[in-house]
């Protein structure tokens, strides 16, 4: 069996409504990536990275070890079209599979940058920039 490192920061995330689809999958734990993407909020529906050049923050989330066959059949299927799989770099300088957001998603109505909030459970929860 092959496993493979998946970092999830939206719905996926533990009490979240697609964590069902990590049921499988190993909670490895929480982790952030590195400086270097925007997080946005769709619709405030659900959220989305895309790297960025300059002006990147980390966003926090959660590291899980997944099968492909739960990839593929559960938690794929039910992203977004917004979305799309890549790889991404981690804080600690290590890759990890994730979802981004594609770029012509960007310009779309109720995408905003929340890139300030202290990631997508704070945003959900308070709105506002997390407290200095």
């Amino acid at each position: 069996m092959v496993l493979v490192r998946m970092f999830v920061n939206g719905q996926a995330m533990s009490g979240g409504s697609l964590n069902h689809a990590l049921r499988g999958a190993s909670f490895v734990g929480a982790v952030s990536t590195a400086p270097g993407y925007r997080f946005y909020s769709v619709r405030d529906e659900f959220p989305g990275l895309y790297p960025v050049a300059e002006g990147g923050v980390a966003v926090p989330g959660e590291l899980y070890s997944v099968e492909y066959r739960i990839l593929r059949e559960e938690l794929l299927p039910n992203e977004p079209a917004e979305l799309e799989l890549t790889v991404i770099e981690l804080a600690d300088g290590s890759g990890s599979l994730s979802m981004k957001m594609r770029a012509e998603s960007l310009e779309l109505p109720g995408v905003r940058d929340i890139s300030d909030r202290g990631g997508w459970l704070h945003y959900l929860a308070h709105g506002t920039r997390p407290p200095s």
